[in-house]
């Protein structure tokens, strides 16, 4: 019996609708029985979570250390109904909760029991799971260290457990919070931590859908997401290097955007040296007047872009040819550069696209 099952089954002996949630409040399972519903429900079954207040409010009643059945209360004030928690519990540790909604009662002290021993097999369930993924999320991180010594004892680990076969593809999402994902959620083959406040995922190059997965559990967060991706890792010990270019891929990425590394061009230099190293090797003085002038340097880089065609690049920016000729020639004169000249031209387009990314005051 799966933790799904766990709680169909307890719906209907208990017939009230089951939540099952992790000790963090993730949701793990729900089954329906009737109708019966109530904003504390809803929100856990559609953004996979209950929400800080609810954690708050419901744990002011002492479910992390109860061993036995605690019924909290409605609360008329944010539309809750009143509910009966059942600790998952194993070994006298607490692993989640199974949440039934009873606003009347109905559920007797007999019946309640009854239903203990399903919650003692998915706190078993819970725990095996939840001791892998802590094991394997440490052993990601462990692959991501400075430290080769480290690196090459965690992809040994990992490949004598067998946990997934390359190549491997590495992504990392960006959001204002690193607060990890529900692990609950994501597909067995993915592994997944976060790590220097990323989240990284390294999973089978077979298929995306786990990172398409862990973008829409992080977008429910209502939270801006980059994403970067690389592909291929051939063994283990390469996916440090590929989260270093999945993180190029994610810092250039636009809000809601998934970048390739493949795709990133003279972006890739960004992985070669440091902020600093590349400000002082490729933003020159005229290049730092120009980019003082906003609309200037939006001309220079779409006329670069276009490989320096005027009709192209009149229509992109929707203004006549003279008026471009015109900019053109304000461009040579701020960077004393010549446009017609290949060299000038490669140190300008250069500079102004690697411009908005680099951060000269970060070390």
């Amino acid at each position: 019996m799966d933790l799904q099952e766990i709680a169909e089954h307890a719906a209907d002996l208990l017939r009230a609708p089951a939540t099952l949630e992790d000790r963090d409040f993730h949701l793990v399972a729900y089954a329906a029985h009737g109708d019966t519903i109530d904003p504390v429900r809803m929100d856990s079954i559609l953004h996979r979570r209950a929400t800080l207040a609810v954690r708050t409010r419901f744990e002011r009643h002492g479910i992390a250390r109860a061993t036995g059945p605690v019924r909290i209360p409605a609360d008329t004030s944010v539309g809750q109904l009143g509910r009966l928690c059942l600790p998952v519990r194993w070994n006298n540790v607490t692993y989640g909760y199974l949440w039934l909604l009873d606003d009347q009662e109905r559920i007797t002290p007999a019946q309640a029991a009854q239903a203990m021993p399903l919650c003692e097999r998915a706190a078993l369930h819970m725990a095996r799971q939840a001791r892998e993924r802590d094991d394997l999320g440490w052993r990601v991180a462990d692959l991501l260290s400075t430290h080769l010594d480290v690196r090459t004892q965690a992809a040994d680990e990992l490949t004598d457990a067998g946990v997934a076969e390359p190549p491997f593809t590495v992504a990392v999402l960006r959001t204002p919070s690193a607060e990890p994902l529900n692990p609950w959620l994501l597909p067995h083959s993915a592994l997944a931590t976060v790590w220097q406040r990323d989240h990284v995922l390294v999973i089978p190059s077979t298929s995306s859908a786990p990172i398409d997965r862990a973008r829409r559990l992080l977008e429910e967060r209502n939270v801006t997401v980059r994403a970067g991706v690389y592909s291929p890792c051939l063994a283990l010990d390469q996916v440090h290097e590929g989260w270093l270019r999945a993180r190029v891929a994610a810092r250039v990425a636009a809000p809601g955007e998934t970048r390739d590394w493949t795709s990133l061009g003279a972006l890739r230099l960004l992985r070669t040296a440091g902020d600093e190293a590349l400000t002082q090797s490729t933003q020159t003085e005229g290049a730092e007047r120009l980019l003082r002038h906003p609309d200037l340097a939006e001309t220079a880089r779409t006329y670069l872009d276009l490989a320096g065609n005027v009709q192209k690049t009149a229509q992109a920016l929707n203004i006549h040819r003279q008026t471009l000729y015109h900019r053109l020639r304000r461009i040579e004169d701020l960077t004393s550069l010549t446009l017609t000249n290949g060299q000038d031209r490669l140190t300008l387009h250069l500079a102004l696209t690697l411009a908005p990314h680099l951060k000269p005051d970060v070390p």
